[in-house]
């Protein structure tokens, strides 16, 4: 039978690789320039960009929590 555990640092490791992608995003959102062509685009811009940067920090809290979970 093939097991679905993960260790703790597998997830961690997991969770921090979740992490940076997100943060790259939330990066690429904040300083990509303004499309002003289309002005609907430019109200969603910066909460699409909080979203990903709040992501990345739970993403990365989970990854030091399950990390000191592993070392115990």
């Amino acid at each position: 039978m093939i097991s679905t555990q993960l260790s703790a640092r597998a997830a961690a490791v997991a969770a921090v690789l979740f992490a940076a992608i997100c943060g790259w995003l939330a990066l690429d959102a904040f300083s990509s320039p303004p499309g002003l062509d289309n002005p609907d685009q430019l109200s969603g811009g910066a909460s699409f960009a909080v979203i990903w940067t709040l992501l990345a920090a739970v993403g990365f809290a989970i990854g030091w929590f399950s990390w000191r979970q592993g070392t115990r």
